[in-house]
């Protein structure tokens, strides 16, 4: 375990998230604001594999973690801890029907907490501007708007925040 709330775990994925893992990937919803590009599970599996791999290597630092609830193990989304010296960045993502109970911001809240007790001195996060969820668990806790742009990729408004732990 990396970090517990009062429902919630934060653990390495394993290959048994596969199922969740695909099941959140490839629905266009969870994505759009992502990257927008669903797939395949043959396409997951290899990524999953792929993520799984990263926690050995010595240099990485792009980790995705799965998030789960205590109460009965059950994987409801990922959260991500990018550490890239100055802009560390954090993200989450979870299966549609556990958006809306909180679950975003209990888990940010402690991540904050668990990125201040490995050394992190600031965290970002980029957030698509229609993504208004995302936006306001940010600003609930305290992150500040730093600059606007447009996303190459999918041609969306973003807004990159940060917070000084």
């Amino acid at each position: 375990m990396i970090f517990e709330t009062e429902r919630l775990e934060v653990r390495k994925l394993i290959l048994e998230d596969l199922p969740f893992f695909h099941k959140m990937q490839s629905n266009p919803n969870v994505m759009r604001y992502a990257d927008g590009e669903v797939s395949t599970l043959a396409a997951h599996s290899i990524e999953l594999t792929t993520l799984i791999s990263k926690y050995s290597l010595p240099e990485n630092n792009f980790w995705i973690y799965t998030i789960e609830r205590k109460v009965d193990r059950f994987f409801l989304g990922t959260l991500a801890l990018v550490k890239d010296g100055e802009d560390d960045e954090i993200g989450l993502r979870f299966l549609e029907e556990y958006w809306s109970l909180g679950y975003g911001t209990e888990v940010c809240q402690r991540l904050l907490e668990y990125c201040k007790q490995i050394g992190i001195q600031k965290i970002g996060a980029t957030v698509v501007d229609l993504n208004r969820a995302s936006t306001k668990i940010l600003i609930g806790l305290g992150f500040k708007q730093v600059r606007k742009f447009i996303n190459k990729e999918m041609q969306l408004q973003e807004t990159k925040y940060e917070r000084y732990l």
